[in-house]
């Protein structure tokens, strides 16, 4: 795993679907599925890249959080303008902020390797510390699904100077 690049992003509106799930209880899958259904209804998609959007809360902050704290899973497109005739999509924003965007190759398997290096080496190491705002992937063009190990997705990680 190699250095991440340090990018400062605009607002990103989204459009998706949320579950509240845990590690232990993922219904990440089931969410995928669902949204899979959905998404060639949504208008105004700014690319066809899909994102997947964990909002954490303070426990995660704080380091009170395990297998089985619950969090806000969301299976999204990012849109040019919030549309508010959609009767299932939701709209989301993501806020502006500092991210360290690292490239996971490989299958969803090996993702708590890439995740671990991220936040027991990389993170404590850095000039960073994480900020509160949603962590997201974006699963473009190189994306080839879950099981396919020549796989790539980008992982967005918020962070601030310490």
């Amino acid at each position: 795993m190699g250095e991440p690049e340090i990018k400062k992003t605009s607002a990103i509106k989204m459009v998706g679907i949320k579950v509240a799930t845990s590690l232990a209880a993922d219904k990440t899958s089931l969410l995928w599925q669902r949204f899979m259904k959905l998404r060639g209804g949504i208008k105004n998609a700014s690319s066809k890249d899909l994102y997947s959007v964990q909002v954490y809360g303070k426990n995660f902050m704080t380091g009170d959080f395990d297998t089985d704290s619950i969090f806000e899973k969301w299976a999204g497109m990012s849109v040019t303008d919030h549309d508010t005739s959609y009767k299932i999509l939701e709209n989301l924003v993501i806020p502006q902020g500092l991210y360290a965007v690292f490239t996971h190759h490989g299958t969803a398997k090996k993702f708590a390797d890439t995740s671990k290096y991220i936040f027991e080496n990389w993170l404590p190491a850095s000039e960073y510390r994480l900020a509160n705002r949603p962590h997201f992937e974006v699963l473009g063009s190189t994306y080839k699904g879950p099981e396919n190990p020549d796989s790539e997705e980008h992982i967005w990680i918020p962070i601030e100077e310490k």
